[in-house]
């Protein structure tokens, strides 16, 4: 019989020890969507002049040294929790406040990542509609459909992974015949996709802060750890997930590189907008014709689809969390309709910020992205410094101030070394949203005079992302709670 962890305390429910390691991996790749490597392909090319394995390569050396400082808190923090989870119990709330309010532009920003790399498929496989037509269907789709439900769809995710991983080892293939065949490179082991003439760190480096944000995602593993059979595999699951989502993105971009040296091919005509957007479609066009370009997109467009329904219902419920405890106006924020039991106003709200896909690009919006995810990888490394070596006093053996200090200092040293990178327009961007928060939370605390109102995403308010196993009068397809408030009051 599987274990259970107490009961919700607003609904009765509990939740279920009934995942194991690679169910939770499984769950942490699809989040990653591989195909990624393929849709930033382009623009990375461009940024690291052509050394688009080793932006990734680097960028999966720090996120192996952020994943052992993920393992090591959930560890010890074992709800089901996240950064700001993290840096509120080990440091101070306030500090956690202003991390979930910086990775808050992640949540926000996700969606229209995902409506971005959807207009691109679209607008290659359809060139004479223009792209604002395409944007506008996929919101009014996906907010409809979460307007409606918000179901999990974690055996979705799965078989869209699967599906995904087949047709790109499909590609490598493909690849590798194409370059036996004196294309491209016309070989197959090389060390030019990870270092020639006209690489620099520099280049790389900056390439490596596109590239960490194929790698977002890894840590949403995080908020199974009360699901796990044994929470014990969570800092294997964390790595796992991390090392093997590494290596597909390595192998795909390695043989894409040798297979298409100079990223100019991506642009004909000179025009940047082929590789500021999706460069999916062109790749599978170039290597495997028509029929390619559409399994390939395919792919992409269903792993990219079931990412953007989980991105938006996501954000939406944090929204709900904010507005349960008063973080944003509880009337507007914290309401759910009794009727489709969602968040309706958070919903569209999520789905008008979407529309705003029509003038940006892909690359732009990841930058933005990358800014809240790397302060948030940044604070994760902090908090085991401060939990274990300043907290438990794990700091008195070799062994210890090892694991303990030097090991997430470096994680530190290297997400501030790429946040530090970041475009800079999203250095502006994300900095003025951070001194709004701070503003916020000064306003929130009457001056830092009463404690910070809690906001994290996987708090128990609803029956979303984590579902809880139903009390006797509830029926079991319920998608949210009631209209009762976290305390359980009417």
């Amino acid at each position: 019989m599987s274990m259970k962890t107490k009961p919700l305390a607003q609904g009765g429910g509990t939740l279920k020890r009934n995942l194991g390691l690679w169910a939770i991996v499984g769950l942490g790749l699809g989040y990653m969507t591989p195909t990624v490597v393929f849709d930033t392909f382009g623009m990375v090319g461009r940024d690291t002049a052509n050394a688009v394995p080793a932006a990734y390569l680097v960028a999966l050396v720090v996120m192996v040294f952020t994943a052992i400082s993920y393992g090591k808190i959930a560890s010890a923090i074992p709800s089901a929790g996240s950064a700001y989870t993290y840096v509120r119990e080990s440091i101070h709330p306030n500090l956690g406040f202003m991390v979930g309010w910086t990775s808050l532009i992640d949540y926000v920003l996700l969606p229209m990542v995902n409506c971005l790399i959807i207009r691109s498929y679209l607008e290659a496989l359809f060139p004479d509609i223009p792209g604002w037509i395409w944007v506008v269907i996929y919101c009014v789709l996906v907010t409809a459909i979460i307007y409606l439900t918000m179901r999990g769809t974690s055996n979705a995710n799965m078989v869209l992974l699967v599906f995904s991983i087949i047709v790109m080892a499909v590609f490598v293939v493909m690849v590798i015949a194409q370059l036996a065949q004196g294309h491209g490179a016309g070989t197959v082991a090389s060390v030019a996709p990870f270092l020639h003439d006209g690489v620099t760190l520099g280049a790389v480096l900056m390439g490596a802060t596109i590239v960490c944000f194929s790698f977002i995602g890894f840590d949403a593993v995080t908020m199974y750890a009360e699901e796990a059979k044994d929470p014990k595999i969570m800092p294997r699951a964390i790595l796992l997930t991390v090392i093997l989502g590494g290596a597909i993105f390595l192998v795909a971009a390695y043989f894409t590189q040798l297979r298409f040296p100079d990223w100019n091919e991506f642009a004909p005509g000179g025009d940047m907008q082929y590789v500021e957007d999706s460069t999916l479609p062109i790749i599978g066009h170039l290597v495997g014709g028509d029929v390619l370009r559409a399994v390939l997109t395919a792919a992409g467009f269903c792993a990219t689809l079931a990412s953007g329904l989980a991105s938006h219902a996501s954000v939406s419920r944090m929204l709900l969390v904010m507005g349960r405890n008063n973080v944003l106006p509880k009337k507007v924020f914290g309401y759910i309709n009794p009727r489709t039991h969602t968040p309706t106003f958070n919903i569209v709200l999520v789905g008008a910020i979407c529309l705003l896909a029509i003038p940006f690009t892909l690359e732009l919006i990841a930058a933005w992205i990358n800014f809240g995810a790397l302060i948030a990888f940044t604070f994760v490394n902090v908090s085991v410094i401060a939990w274990f070596a300043v907290r438990k006093g794990r700091r008195k053996t070799p062994g210890d101030i090892f694991r303990y200090i030097v090991m997430p200092a470096i994680g530190m040293l290297l997400t501030g070394l790429l946040w530090a990178n970041l475009h800079q327009d999203a250095l502006i961007g994300g900095t003025v949203w951070a001194v709004i928060g701070l503003l916020y939370l000064l306003v929130l605390t009457r001056g830092f005079r009463r404690k910070v109102a809690s906001f994290d995403e996987n708090e128990a308010v609803t029956g979303f992302n984590k579902l809880p196993v139903p009390a006797p009068q509830r029926p079991l397809d319920d998608d949210l709670d009631d209209e009762r408030d976290p305390t359980g009051a009417r």
